[in-house]
């Protein structure tokens, strides 16, 4: 018989059950994912109990709503409210998206939250982005020219202008990367759909002067081309971008400037 030891604190127990803090309201269920890495105990999933009649229609409502009356311990990121800041990206209900777009009328049956799959936690819903936001910064994801600044602006038309639509709009939030198998499986090698994606989106603008050591940079067996065109980033990202789209098209450019 086979015997496998599984990592530290990888079983994951059932938690606390809260109490309902008053007795009369219009109550939802919650399964939280908590984890403490100053305690030597496993994770936990908490049962609470969110009175909907008093917050607002969100889940990261209810996640404040929580905070503010039952577990000031309970610990996510959150900043904007508004679907553009991405920090408080979050598996909810089986599926990554933002807590701040999501509605809770949207989830049948008790509400399930755990932190972005396949990442460290720091704590409770926090993951550790670390790896991620180094992977960002190798691809060097701001303007890079070679010829005199101007003095006013770099001009763009509005033909060229158009090109970045479907692109620029990526709010980092890691949804689509903590999605993917690939990037499950390499992803300390594999930059993932929405580095990658970025990555297009700077290689595309009629700006940038630095294509081909971008394209040079992205030359791996690893960093590009471990994208199996499986799907998973476009179904889940809460803007509604398509980096398998923008992968593709980068493999386009690689082929393209051999030729």
């Amino acid at each position: 018989m086979v015997e496998i030891t599984l990592p530290k604190n990888s079983r994951v127990k059932d938690g606390k059950v809260w109490d309902k803090p008053t007795d009369s309201g219009n109550f939802r269920e919650f399964h939280v994912y908590r984890y403490d890495p100053d305690t030597a105990g496993n994770p936990a999933i908490d049962t609470y109990y969110v009175d909907t009649e008093d917050c607002g229609p969100m889940v990261l409502d209810a996640l404040i709503w929580i905070k503010s009356n039952v577990d000031p311990g309970l610990t996510f990121r959150r900043s904007c409210r508004e679907g553009v800041c991405g920090s408080c990206a979050m598996n909810i209900d089986g599926t990554n998206t933002l807590a701040c777009t999501r509605a809770m009328e949207d989830v049948d049956g008790a509400v399930n939250i755990y932190p972005l799959p396949h990442l460290a936690v720091v704590k409770d819903l926090v993951p550790d982005l670390s790896n991620f936001y180094a992977q960002l910064q190798s691809i060097e994801p701001w303007l890079q020219t070679e010829s005199p600044t101007p003095q006013a602006e770099w001009r763009q038309s509005p033909v060229e202008r158009e090109k970045l639509d479907g692109y620029y709009e990526c709010i980092l939030c890691a949804c689509c990367s903590t999605s993917c198998p690939s990037y499950w499986w390499n992803g300390d090698r594999y930059l993932g759909p929405a580095v990658l994606l970025q990555a297009y989106r700077w290689l595309i603008d009629s700006r940038d002067e630095g294509t081909g050591g971008r394209l040079d940079h992205l030359e791996d067996p690893f960093r590009l081309y471990r994208c199996h065109t499986i799907m998973n980033c476009a179904q889940t990202c809460p803007k509604g971008l398509n980096p398998a789209k923008a992968i593709a098209e980068i493999k386009k450019m690689m082929v393209e400037r051999r030729v």
